[in-house]
């Protein structure tokens, strides 16, 4: 077999498991629909095909993955089979341009894109179907096939059915996932599309076929539950004139068409030979409301990889998030604060410039002079950037609020509750929550601070907990996909919990806020522990559903960064700030979030 093969291909195909099509006879020439079959695998994986027919209806000119795709103009009416087809020629440009009518020769193969520490037969990304070691023959010009329109009703609402697809039939009727496979290379179109992933660095935003399907009021398609993946959601990137810079919300107007492809990042991804014309609806970062004299506001804002190393105009665009959009909280947990070289794996584990630059620039930007506490984690034992040692921190306003500094507290050093003229109080301030607990091997670990606000003591935590690396793609193979990575949070969650238990245990009023990026969803139940028993409340029940997000990825807006308050926290005033996911221009992928409390 090719390279571009893989032996999971053949396995399948010496099973019997492919569900494919009957190939071409010896006497005529393989038709794509032949090729491509009835089944997500080829029937017809390790042939040398010759003269397949079609019209090119893209080129992709750029990389290492160059090729282009064809058409069959006379399709065979069954649903399943796909009349689309890429020809991959590696680092050689093809060519051919569109409207071509060509035959071509080569070997058919299943391509699988492996990711580190991954096989093809271990990874859960789906394959696509190719013809590699290609030649052609063009055989004049044609009319290139009209693209297919998608539109709202034209995706199923179900996702997937269950099990490795790969084994399983095709039912383009039922499954949405089903029904792009049957679509693998083919022109498609959306019209009027709207934009519900911001264009990334690579060129790349997301669309939704389905503007209905869980629609927020900012254009957002909001990620509700595992049981609902938002099937609509399409990547695209362009095969031509770039993409325009586009955020969540704008649309593209007229026709966005081309080939069907299949990407490790993201799944399916229409290969515009056609773009829309941009039309930005003119969605504008929010601003929250100043706290009044009576609430304590307390904010999460992960700073995406903040380091001293850093451009100024980073730490200027933070801050002012922090001294305008957010109006100043008197208390900022922080999340990915890096040391002061950054990315340099030299043992510095220190942040203190990355803190005062921070500072520095939020005064400068009208804000308050803050105050910051954090402790240094051992060097390389927490995760993130490789040489960042990331950690979570503290800003907190003077003026407004008091930190409360009790000794003890380092990095392998766990804080406790401990009773304090019939209060609770902290054994060190700040302090971390079990750090040598096996849970947060290679995480951040949470950071506990005692302040005070009008006389009254408040306990704030401040998490990150660890990352979905590892999960299980939505538009894998795999179906549903396995979160492996949610064990290890719900251990979080767990340890978290518990130590919100041992201060209520001592005083079951005392004001407790826990907040940070907890790296999943409110639905998961990897975070069920902070709330099991109602001992602590997510503020976000008090958003609608489509409401509950502070990040966007592959088109859908969810919710990874939370806060949570004890009773004895008081009324609770919550706010999603949204600055940054919903935009192509970003300061940090997550929007900071923030709740007025009256304790």
């Amino acid at each position: 077999m090719n390279a571009r093969s893989t032996s999971l291909a053949a396995a399948l195909l010496a099973g019997g498991l492919l569900g494919a099509g009957t190939p071409a006879t010896a006497q005529e020439a393989p038709r794509i629909h032949d090729v491509q079959g009835t089944g997500r695998v080829s029937g017809m994986v390790g042939n040398r095909v010759s003269d397949v027919p079609g019209v090119v209806t893209g080129v992709r000119a750029q990389g290492s993955s160059r090729g282009f795709w064809i058409q069959d103009p006379q399709p065979d009416g069954d649903p399943r089979t796909s009349e689309g087809l890429f020809v991959y020629t590696g680092e050689r440009t093809p060519d051919v341009r569109v409207g071509d009518s060509v035959a071509v020769t080569g070997s058919v193969t299943e391509y699988y894109a492996a990711g580190e520490g991954e096989t093809p037969d271990t990874t859960p990304n789906q394959s696509i179907t190719e013809i590699v070691d290609a030649s052609w023959r063009v055989d004049g010009t044609a009319p290139v096939p009209a693209p297919e329109p998608i539109g709202p009703d034209s995706v199923p609402e179900a996702y997937a059915p269950t099990g490795n697809l790969d084994e399983l039939p095709l039912d383009p009727g039922r499954f949405a996932l089903d029904f792009y496979e049957s679509r693998e290379g083919m022109n498609l179109q959306v019209a009027d599309a709207r934009v519900v992933g911001p264009t990334d660095s690579y060129g790349a935003l997301w669309v939704t076929s389905k503007p209905q399907q869980n629609a927020g009021e900012r254009g957002t398609t909001t990620y509700t539950g595992y049981d609902r993946p938002n099937s609509g959601r399409l990547k695209v990137e362009s095969l031509g004139a770039p993409v325009p810079k586009a955020n969540v919300g704008d649309q593209l107007a007229g026709a966005t068409a081309g080939p069907l492809d299949y990407s490790t990042f993201g799944g399916y991804v229409l290969e515009a030979t056609a773009l829309g014309q941009h039309l930005p609806v003119g969605v504008r970062p929010e601003t929250t409301r100043p706290q009044r004299p009576d609430e304590l506001a307390v904010a999460t804002y992960n700073v995406e990889n903040l380091a001293a190393t850093d451009d100024q105009a980073k730490f200027d665009r933070l801050a002012r998030g922090i001294a305008g959009n957010l109006a100043a909280p008197d208390v900022v947990s922080l999340e990915e604060v890096q040391d002061d070289n950054g990315a340099t794996a030299d043992g510095t584990v220190t942040a203190g410039a990355t803190l005062r630059r921070f500072t520095d620039a939020i005064a400068a930007a009208g804000g308050p002079r803050y105050e910051w506490r954090q402790i240094d984690p051992a060097d390389g034992a927490d995760g993130g950037e490789p040489g960042g040692n990331i950690r979570v921190a503290f800003l907190f306003n003077p003026a407004r609020v008091s930190f409360v500094d009790r000794p003890g507290g380092d990095a392998g050093t766990p804080v406790r509750a401990v009773p304090d003229g019939g209060q609770a109080a902290l054994s060190a301030s700040p302090g971390r929550i079990a750090p040598g607990d096996e849970v947060w091997r290679d995480s951040r670990k949470p950071l506990a601070g005692e302040f005070r606000f009008g006389g009254r003591r408040v306990f704030v935590v401040a998490d990150h907990f660890t990352s979905k690396g590892g999960d299980q793609p939505l538009h894998g193979r795999f179906q549903p996909p396995q979160r492996a990575s949610e064990q290890q949070r719900a251990g979080q969650a767990r340890a978290v919990r518990g130590f919100v238990d041992e201060l209520l245990g001592v005083d079951p009023a005392a004001a407790v806020v826990v907040t940070g990026d907890f790296n999943d969803f409110g639905f998961s139940p990897a975070l069920a522990p902070l709330t099991d028993g109602g001992a602590l409340s997510s503020l976000e029940g008090q958003l609608p559903e489509t409401e509950r997000y502070s990040y966007v990825y592959e088109g859908n807006a969810q919710a990874l960064d939370h806060v949570l308050t004890s009773r004895g926290a008081g009324r609770a005033d919550y706010d999603v700030v949204h600055l940054n996911a919903e935009f192509a221009d970003q300061t940090s992928d997550h929007d900071p979030q923030l709740t007025r409390l009256h304790p």
